[in-house]
């Protein structure tokens, strides 16, 4: 089967003349003169009235974005979406000093964000010191043993993470 390009013109029995603007791996979007944009199967019947070469990749953006955001996400310096703990939803941390100053206040929710961009801060640490060239292995497993470390400093933390799988997790073995 051959995939028709943008801008390609059909006939379509339910929806009538229309135009191809957009093409994925299983779909056209083709705007009809008289039904507007439709989406309608690439194996659907249609008339073709003036095929143009396919010069379009047929993955879809679905797939583009996909992809990219895998990328993203084993080797950038962004942070998945990770929920707080519905019972922290709205609340407040206060910090009360003990020389009778003025109490701070801080959204816990702020606070939150700023205790995962810790941990994902560490998580992309810890991926260029295991890819690293210039450490040799055991320089590597020093460093990993400090990101444990770290890691168990911060299990305090876990108490506001909704899912156990976002915890912070220090040495298992001392558990």
């Amino acid at each position: 089967m051959k995939i028709l390009g943008i801008g390609s013109r059909i006939e379509h029995k339910d929806y009538g003349k229309g135009v191809v603007t957009n093409v994925s791996s299983n779909y056209y979007w083709v705007t009809f003169m008289e039904k507007g944009l439709e989406t309608i199967a690439i194996d659907s019947e249609f008339d073709i009235i003036e095929a143009l070469q396919s010069d379009v990749d047929t993955v879809s953006f679905f797939d583009i974005e996909t992809s990219l955001t895998k990328i993203l996400r084993k080797w950038g310096d962004t942070h998945e979406k990770v929920a707080l703990a519905d019972k922290w939803r709205g609340g407040k941390l206060i910090l009360e000093p003990n020389d009778g100053l003025a109490n701070k206040e801080i959204p816990i929710d702020t606070f939150f964000h700023k205790i995962v961009m810790v941990r994902d801060r560490i998580r992309v640490m810890e991926q260029k010191i295991n890819s690293s060239k210039n450490l040799d292995d055991q320089e590597k497993v020093d460093l990993q043993q400090y990101i444990t470390r770290i890691y168990g400093s911060l299990t305090s933390f876990n108490v506001l993470f909704k899912n156990k799988s976002d915890q912070f997790v220090g040495d298992r073995s001392k558990g």
